[in-house]
């Protein structure tokens, strides 16, 4: 049984005992009296044997209904079209019993006493009655299937109220010289019941070790993700911070070693200086995030994320490098969503960046535009005025700047424009959707 359905199952169940002996009765009433669906649960595995225990019930019906209409008609000369009936409630019975099993049993209750009924003018000496030989199995198997499926309660009260059906029928009504089944239907009807409530035990528990296996598995693969995060940090850490730190002294040890510096190499290297330690600082807070496991982690405090409102800082670090950069804002500025502000800042640096490796010398336009609704950002680059160095990057930042578009449900567009230019324009929603799916254009051309 799968774990969904070990939830369903335990959802039937009480959440706690009753509180006195008369709640219990009042519920096992109730239970009694409800004919709610309850499909016989399949095997889990292997998948062609899930339906198999349906095939034998099903058998099962078809023998034990064509056997009470055998022995009704030869064993106790039952004339007419009198057996059918008790013979077709029988296999009915046994059939919904993998459905509905309460209303199976009462069924079964009623074609037995229907049997009882048309047999009672035949009984001979020695046979049975009110149960043939037959039915009382048949009948075994109804509460067998109930009982793989009802509380144990339930259970109790069903065989209870089967051996006192036996009973008061033959204390009130047993022919003359009639073989008692009050003995043969205590020990068959306790032996399913006990038997029922041993598989249905059985079954949960197997439901339940399902259930532990998953949520050990999601543990297991939980840990092993922040192991693997943790890796990625130290190998970052180990790799980037180490050489940035470097870059970072001999910014700041250079201007000494130089006679005479002049003021636009000490500003270039304050720059250089400056833009290691951001780095160094961006870098930290990614290892954080990284290392964390939840994002609201005391234990990896967050930094505040760069907004549209640090973009004259990230234009005149750009324009150091060397890149004539003109900004133009279009519409009412305003504060927007901590995602959506991110997210524009990001384009807009990752296009910078793509524009200082891929278009040196060039001339840059960045267009921001506040609509009512959307946000739009352009980025665009003249032809190369210098040789372009051959970059050994991976071709990710366009791909990372369309799913940052996509996860809000914005698009993104990138493409050379005539001239040997190149252009990167994207729509972002001011209400952006809740983690929608990528929405983003296909690439014209990766760069």
């Amino acid at each position: 049984m799968s774990s969904l359905e070990h939830v369903n199952e335990q959802s039937r169940l009480p959440d706690r005992a009753p509180a006195s002996r008369g709640q219990v009765l009042r519920a096992t009433a109730r239970e009694l009296l409800t004919l709610r669906k309850d499909p016989l649960p399949p095997m889990s595995r292997p998948r062609w044997l899930a339906r198999l225990p349906h095939v034998f019930v099903v058998y099962a019906a078809a023998f034990f209904g064509f056997l009470t209409a055998e022995q009704l008609g030869d064993h106790y000369h039952v004339s007419g079209a009198g057996t059918w009936p008790p013979a077709a409630l029988t296999g009915v019975s046994i059939t919904l019993a993998m459905f509905r099993p309460i209303a199976a049993w009462w069924l079964g209750l009623f074609a037995a006493g229907l049997g009882a009924w048309e047999m009672y003018d035949h009984v001979g000496h020695g046979q049975t009655w009110p149960w043939t030989p037959g039915g009382i199995f048949g009948f075994a198997v109804v509460i067998l299937l109930l009982a793989l499926r009802v509380p144990p309660r339930v259970t109790v009260a069903v065989v209870s109220v089967s051996l006192a059906c036996t009973g008061l029928a033959e204390a009130l009504f047993r022919p003359d010289r009639s073989a008692s089944t009050v003995t043969g239907a205590v020990l068959l009807y306790g032996f399913v019941g006990l038997l029922g409530y041993a598989l249905r035990a059985l079954r949960l528990a197997r439901g339940e070790l399902v259930e532990q296996e998953t949520l050990t598995e999601e543990e297991r693969a939980r840990r092993t993700l922040l192991e693997e995060r943790s890796r990625i940090a130290r190998e970052l850490h180990d790799v980037v911070a180490h050489h940035m730190s470097v870059i970072s002294i001999q910014a700041q040890v250079a201007p000494h070693l130089a006679v005479e510096p002049s003021e636009e190499l000490l500003e270039n290297l304050a720059g250089i200086r400056a833009n290691a330690l951001e780095a160094l600082t961006e870098l930290r807070r990614v290892l954080g995030v990284l290392r964390s496991e939840q994002p609201d982690d005391p234990a990896a405090p967050q930094h505040p994320q760069p907004t549209l409102a640090e973009l004259d800082g990230l234009v005149d670090n750009v324009r150091g490098a060397g890149l004539a950069v003109t900004v133009e804002v279009a519409g009412i500025r305003r504060p927007l969503t901590p995602g959506v502000e991110l997210t524009a800042y990001r384009i807009v640096q990752e296009a910078l960046s793509n524009c200082l490796r891929h278009a040196p010398g060039s001339r840059v336009e960045v267009g921001i535009a506040y609509g009512p609704r959307d946000l739009h950002l352009c980025v665009a680059n003249t032809a190369p005025t210098r040789p372009v160095t051959p970059s050994q990057g991976a071709g990710h930042g366009l791909l990372g700047m369309r799913e940052r578009a996509g996860m809000l449900g914005g698009e993104l567009a990138a493409g050379p424009v005539p001239g040997g230019g190149y252009e990167v324009s994207a729509v972002l929603p001011m209400d952006p959707p809740v983690l929608s799916g990528s929405t983003s254009t296909e690439p014209k051309k990766d760069r």
